[in-house]
């Protein structure tokens, strides 16, 4: 199968620790703090054209192609304090990275700066759109010392890790 997708981009919820019906609209994949992996109501190729209205609407700017995965959580997220009642997990990260591999395998999407993204990093290279200025994700609870700017390397090393194991 040929790539169709640009890329995937890693979202938080900014909701509790598991899916609401309005984030299963939003992306299609949600991964609780449990780290079990729900299906968001559009499959990932309903964003290959987003044209027609019916797609996951995750990334202002950046729907078309792109698939969007959410950990569920950080209501009420108050950086730089760093408080929420519901903070990410590592059983939910590491599952996140584990799937975001998959998916790479899946439908052939290579690990780099510009096809793993955080939304905060999308936004950043990406100023004309509605994700600039998006704080998702600029922290990880079970990593605390890892910078903003510094995240989506961690991540894109980790999915890289997985993706070697498969």
């Amino acid at each position: 199968m040929k790539n169709k997708f640009k890329r995937i981009i890693l979202h938080w919820t900014a909701g509790p620790s598991q899916p609401t019906a309005c984030d299963r609209k939003a992306y299609h994949y949600l991964i609780d703090t449990k780290g079990f992996v729900h299906n968001g109501v559009h499959r990932p190729e309903a964003n290959l054209d987003c044209s027609d209205g019916v797609y996951a609407a995750h990334t202002g700017g950046g729907n078309t192609a792109s698939i969007g995965v959410a950990l569920c959580g950080m209501a009420r997220f108050s950086y730089p304090s760093i408080s929420t009642p519901y903070p990410l997990t590592k059983l939910q990260l590491e599952t996140a990275f584990s799937f975001i591999a998959k998916l790479c395998k899946r439908f052939q999407i290579p690990i780099s700066e510009d096809t793993i993204m955080t939304h905060f990093e999308f936004g950043l290279k990406n100023p004309a759109t509605t994700s600039h200025g998006k704080i998702d994700i600029v922290f990880m609870h079970p990593y605390p010392t890892i910078h903003k700017y510094e995240v989506g390397n961690f991540i894109r090393n980790k999915v890289k890790w997985y993706f070697e194991r498969l």
